[in-house]
């Protein structure tokens, strides 16, 4: 099977599109776990499938790395409008695209440059902050501002946000690159709190336009970037009071341009890399028997 593999600020996953029938005869999450593999797959931080949809132009399924499914990404659908121009899902002239996602209908503008779809924007719908639909466990209406947890010794002040997926975000006044990410992401991300699991994002303001900020994504660990991670990133700091409703987010991968527009939606615009086409082989990892003496 042909995999193609995209990017998003180095955020990336491998593409492919099922055959009529296929979608429902596949393993797909543990597809998703041997070719994300860095060491004995084709590497990437998950698997994303182009289907046809009967409400959309197209429509996404996407496995984490672990195999887990997620609701939406944002710099996966961007590289997805790229791919679905690309292998000739959707006309080649198309300028604006509908995408169905298990986080609702998302509409994706396209960017070009000598005939080359280069980037995207994605209207990323309006957050949502009440607790059961996040879903957090906690008491009361949203939206829910530095809920105070502990972990690992280390305090969090965490305000909760769904971009159709659940995330908690961390204001810190230090540099992003000194908190200890890969030890307290992984705590965050499977605490009690949070019934689905979380994305848990550490964000350091730099003024009120600009924000530097990493991510330990559910189900794929730390990331160079996560578009839904950043929109919830915007959203939070207009919420506390921190920044200005349009942001530059400057992830480890590179920059995402930010809105939370006046109307409530949240618009992410970004780059999309065409990386490598890959031929997949279906064949198991050699095992290895100890020989008894």
């Amino acid at each position: 099977m042909r995999l193609v593999k995209l990017h998003g600020l180095g955020n990336d996953y491998l593409f492919y599109r099922p055959e009529p029938g296929e979608e429902e005869l596949r393993d797909w999450a543990d597809l998703a776990r041997r070719a994300s593999d860095r060491h004995f797959g084709v590497g990437a931080d998950g698997l994303i499938l182009a289907l046809p949809s009967e409400v959309a132009d197209l429509r996404m399924r996407i496995f984490n790395a672990d195999g887990s499914e997620a609701e939406m990404c944002g710099n996966g659908i961007r590289c997805l409008a790229k791919f679905a121009v690309e292998e000739g899902l959707v006309p080649p002239d198309i300028d604006e695209l509908r995408v169905e996602t298990l986080a609702g209908v998302l509409t994706v503008t396209l960017f070009r440059e000598g005939g080359e779809v280069v980037a995207a924007r994605v209207n990323m719908g309006r957050p949502r902050f009440e607790p059961a639909e996040i879903p957090v466990n906690v008491e009361g209406p949203g939206p829910v501002l530095d809920y105070p947890l502990t972990v690992d010794g280390v305090e969090l002040r965490l305000t909760f946000v769904s971009m159709g997926n659940p995330h908690a975000v961390h204001f810190i006044e230090g540099d992003v690159d000194d908190f200890p990410l890969e030890r307290i992401g992984p705590l965050v991300e499977r605490h009690p709190l949070f019934p689905n699991r979380t994305n848990f994002q550490v964000v350091q303001v730099l003024d009120r336009g600009h924000v530097r900020h990493r991510v330990w994504e559910r189900g794929a660990g730390i990331t160079l970037a996560s578009g839904t991670s950043a929109s919830a990133v915007c959203v939070a700091g207009v919420l506390k009071g921190l920044t200005d409703r349009r942001i530059v987010d400057s992830l480890p991968g590179g920059d995402l341009e930010l809105e939370w527009t006046e109307e409530g939606s949240v618009l992410m615009t970004g780059p999309a890399v065409r990386v490598f086409d890959a031929e997949w082989h279906e064949s198991e990892r050699p095992r290895y028997h100890r020989s008894r003496r």
